[in-house]
């Protein structure tokens, strides 16, 4: 059997409905819920290491960092096969693209959450955890990046994101399609990640705005961002990457202050294209100098940016991280 070491970061896999106040709250330590799962001594020589007990809106980007270098350390051990990183659903689209981004390995790296908390009858954490551990077994999982694995759905890191507030099938690929399933203890793959990249990432730098654009925005925010000390900002447009003409008036001035801003769409699916040539749009934006980042949303464009600034402040060096497939 292989060594899957399973590292958890809390969510609500790890949590339990509080009998005075009614709510979940973080409550199991990771051997705890090992012992509450059987199943997964029976697959693999299974190891733990408890990172951290956060729900998913307590992560940040420092932790990330934190994380990553932390899995860095340990997948590189030549006892270990795989790791299973368990986390909060909130921000687990974010961290699992943090580390795909930030690690390079051969070996299959999970993240999983789950969307129901030990005290439901259908808490999910169990089914997730078991089907992380087949991944892990597959040889079909070594080299791809990152995936997260929830519902049974494979999905690159890179292009997963979470749909729905509270729905068990919440984790989708919206561009391109799950990568695979698990049926029946069976990982199936139908595709490979449509982009793999890695950077060394010693370091970053998280004074990233994230703006969402508007119908009748006006300027005030991107002003205020600027002046405020933001080191970067990503701007979620409307459409391929337009913007109303007040919100370029402030996306000149933040141009104007050297500070290096990546469009997104805030549609949840599809890429940014400099199609349109009215002011505002997208021929104007490139023009001035933003940066467009194909297909991804605001949160994911948002990390790989604190990340590339970690490596450097030249605009031009950041446009080809970007653009640049």
């Amino acid at each position: 059997m292989k060594n899957i070491l399973i590292v958890f970061t809390g969510g609500t896999f790890s949590m339990k409905i509080d009998e005075r106040t009614k709510a979940a709250v973080p409550f199991f330590h990771g051997n705890e819920l090992i012992e509450m799962i059987p199943e997964a001594g029976m697959l693999a020589n299974i190891s733990t290491h408890e990172f951290g007990f956060y729900p998913g809106p307590h992560m940040t980007p420092e932790l990330m960092l934190e994380l990553s270098k932390k899995i860095k350390e340990l997948i590189s051990k030549k006892d270990i096969d795989g790791i299973i990183i368990t986390h909060g659903t909130d921000t687990l689209e974010e961290t699992a693209y943090f580390l795909d981004l930030t690690i390079k390995t051969e070996k299959p790296i999970v993240v999983i959450g789950a969307m129901k908390t030990s005290s439901e009858p259908d808490w999910d954490g169990p089914k997730n955890l078991i089907n992380a551990i087949h991944i892990c077994n597959n040889l079909n999982s070594s080299g791809i990046g990152v995936l997260v694995c929830l519902n049974g759905e494979v999905n690159a890191a890179s292009e997963v994101t979470k749909t729905h507030t509270e729905d068990i099938e919440t984790f989708r690929s919206l561009d391109f399609g799950s990568l695979g399933f698990v049926e029946k203890s069976k990982v199936v793959y139908n595709r490979l990640p449509r982009k793999l990249e890695t950077f060394e990432a010693e370091k970053i730098n998280s004074n990233v705005d994230l703006i969402k654009v508007y119908a009748g925005m006006e300027e005030k925010f991107f002003k205020f961002s600027a002046d405020s000390g933001a080191e970067g900002i990503v701007v979620e447009a409307m459409g391929v990457g337009n913007v109303p003409p007040k919100v370029f008036e402030g996306i000149k001035y933040v141009v104007k202050k050297n500070i290096p801003i990546v469009l997104v769409s805030r549609c949840p699916a599809g890429e940014t294209l400099d199609i349109y040539g009215y002011p505002g749009a997208g021929k104007w934006l490139k023009k001035e100098g933003v940066v467009f980042s194909d297909y991804l949303n605001g949160q994911k464009a948002r990390i790989k940016m604190m990340i590339c600034l970690g490596i450097t402040n030249d605009i031009s060096r950041l446009r080809k991280m970007f653009e640049e497939n």
